[in-house]
């Protein structure tokens, strides 16, 4: 089974600088089913992926966005210069992107598969129905950064209302949420197992 990566929310800094102290780190009440939804599950594929993408945009791509905006500033007048705004703007988008990657893979904790034993979890592939439909949808609970790794399954957060529902419920269990439409909705979870990539 693939390992998983946890990610989880980091200490808030102390004001003035210097070491965070319980103090000064985030309260929250602490419960299994809000303590999970503020984890966010990687495979070992998806912290791959992520950790390449960073190295690609850290090296070529910024290397690339540097050399045209140097290359517009050689023509001129930079108020009607489009290849400089775009470039530019590039720039920030690709120095945002940086930013988030960099902040999630140096909270990323590598994790282990969860149990075989029915419980809805991050890393889970779950099968549910909706109460009116024989259809069943199967889904994989985690982190949206993983849907390009996960073959043709769709990946839920465990933060959209779907997930936070069910998470820590039991195979067999049926369960109400609000959609985000404002419809109250029933689930039935017909299968949980650990996603196995």
């Amino acid at each position: 089974m693939a390992p998983l990566i946890t990610l989880r929310d980091p200490v808030r800094p102390r004001a003035g600088g210097g070491q965070p102290t319980d103090k000064h780190r985030s309260t929250s009440t602490v419960t299994q089913a809000s303590s999970e939804q503020n984890t966010i599950w990687l495979t070992q594929g998806a912290f791959d992926k992520l950790q390449a993408e960073l190295e690609h945009l850290r090296g070529p791509v910024r290397s690339e966005i540097i050399a045209r905006i140097s290359a517009a500033r050689e023509e001129g007048d930079l108020k009607e210069n489009g290849g400089y705004h775009a470039a530019r703007e590039e720039q920030g988008k690709t120095e945002a992107r940086i930013r988030q990657l960099e902040d999630m893979l140096r909270r990323a904790e590598v994790g282990e598969t969860p149990a075989d034993d029915g419980v809805v979890e991050p890393g889970m592939k779950v099968t549910t129905r909706f109460a009116g439909t024989d259809d069943t949808e199967t889904f994989l609970l985690g982190a949206r950064e993983m849907a390009d790794t996960t073959d043709a399954v769709e990946v839920f957060s465990p933060q959209s209302p779907l997930g936070a529902a069910i998470i820590g419920r039991k195979k067999g269990e049926t369960v109400s949420f609000d959609a985000p439409n404002g419809k109250q909705l029933k689930v039935e979870i017909i299968d949980a197992v650990p996603f196995t990539g």
